[in-house]
């Protein structure tokens, strides 16, 4: 489901998340609703799957909206390395 050096944004609480797909299909941003990796660990159990390439534009979107993620992993082989909120 999530491939090589894909992000994966993690939110603290499911009403965040779903407002963070909202406003994001709102702006046409390219991003994919999915179940946290097993890897990885967030309450309400849902992230926000993205490439690199749309990072930039998506975090801006999310930060105008006061939506900025808990944390952001990118995968790496079988592992998931923490990476930057920062856009």
């Amino acid at each position: 489901m999530v491939k090589e050096n894909d992000h994966v944004a993690i939110f603290h609480s499911i009403h965040r998340v779903l407002k963070a797909e909202k406003i994001l299909k709102e702006a046409g941003v390219d991003f994919l609703l999915i179940p946290v990796p097993r890897q990885l660990t967030a309450d309400c159990g849902l992230a926000l799957r993205f490439s690199p390439q749309v990072r930039p534009h998506l975090l801006e979107v999310l930060a105008d909206a006061d939506l900025t993620p808990a944390e952001i992993y990118q995968r790496s082989g079988d592992a998931y390395r923490e990476a930057s909120v920062e856009s």
